[in-house]
C-alpha cells in the first residue's frame, strides 16, 4: 500500500480528515484536475468542491443543544454553533474558497494572510496579515486549495497562534494534499485539523503535488 493510500484511510492521523470519496466527488476532481477543462467549467466544479469543504469543517465546530417552537406549536430539540467563527485565506489562491464559506455563514468575517514561496528554495515568506481584532476568540477556518509542502500553512497558522487563537480552534480546509505536506504539518502544528478533500502521491522535482491539478490560482483567476 502507498503512502498516500495509508493517510487517506486518516486512521492514523486524527488531526487529519479526508471527504468521504464518493463518485460524485471523484467526478467533480476528474473536472478540475483535467489539463482541457476550460476556466469556467474549472471554477464551477472547484466552487462545487469548495462548498462541501466548508460545510465538512463546520461539522467539526462545536455545538449545543437548543430547543425551538415549530410553527404547529411543538417543541423541538435542535442543535446550536457554540462560540463565534471567521475565516482567513492565505492569498491569493486561497481567496476561491471565501465565497464557499459565505455562502454557508452569513456575514462570516474573513481576514488575509500573504504568504509567497521562494521558486528556487520552496521557502515560505510573510508579506501582509490582516486578521479581525478578536480572532483570538473566535474559530477559524483557514483556507488555501493546495497543500504542498506544508511551509505556506504552517507560517499561516504560526501568524494565528501569534495573535492567541489556539490550536484546537484552527481548521485547515484545502482541497488537495501531498503527504508529504501532511506529515510536516502535522509535527509543526499540533491540535491543528486538517480537512482535505484528496491526498495525492506526493511532491516532484519541483515539489508541486502531483498528479495534482497544476496551479490552482492561474486556472481559477486567469482567462
Amino acid at each position: 500500500m502507498s503512502k498516500s493510500a495509508t493517510l487517506s484511510k486518516s486512521s492514523t492521523l486524527p488531526d487529519v480528515t479526508v471527504l468521504p470519496q464518493t463518485p460524485q466527488l471523484i467526478a467533480l476532481f476528474t473536472m478540475i484536475r483535467d489539463v482541457k477543462t476550460q476556466r469556467g467549467d474549472f471554477v464551477f466544479y472547484s466552487n462545487r468542491i469548495i462548498r462541501m469543504m466548508v460545510e465538512e469543517g463546520l461539522n467539526h465546530l462545536p455545538v449545543k443543544e437548543l430547543e425551538v417552537s415549530t410553527p404547529t406549536d411543538l417543541a423541538y430539540k435542535g442543535l446550536q454553533f457554540e462560540g463565534k467563527i471567521c475565516g482567513v485565506s492565505i492569498m491569493r489562491a486561497g481567496e476561491a474558497m471565501e465565497q464557499g464559506l459565505r455562502d454557508c455563514c452569513r456575514s462570516v468575517r474573513i481576514g488575509k494572510i500573504l504568504i509567497q514561496r521562494d521558486e528556487e528554495t520552496a521557502d515560505a515568506k510573510l508579506f501582509y496579515e490582516k486578521l479581525p481584532a478578536d480572532i483570538k476568540d473566535r474559530y477559524v477556518l483557514l483556507l488555501d486549495p493546495m497543500l504542498a509542502t506544508g511551509g505556506s500553512a504552517i507560517m499561516a497558522v504560526e501568524v494565528l497562534l501569534s495573535k492567541g487563537v489556539p490550536a484546537n480552534r484552527i481548521l485547515f480546509l484545502n482541497l488537495i494534499s501531498s503527504p508529504e505536506g501532511i506529515e510536516t504539518f502535522c509535527k509543526s502544528c499540533p491540535g491543528v485539523k486538517i480537512i482535505t478533500g484528496f491526498i495525492d502521491e506526493g511532491l516532484n522535482e519541483k515539489r508541486f503535488v502531483v498528479p495534482g491539478l497544476g496551479d490552482f490560482g492561474d486556472r481559477y483567476y486567469c482567462l
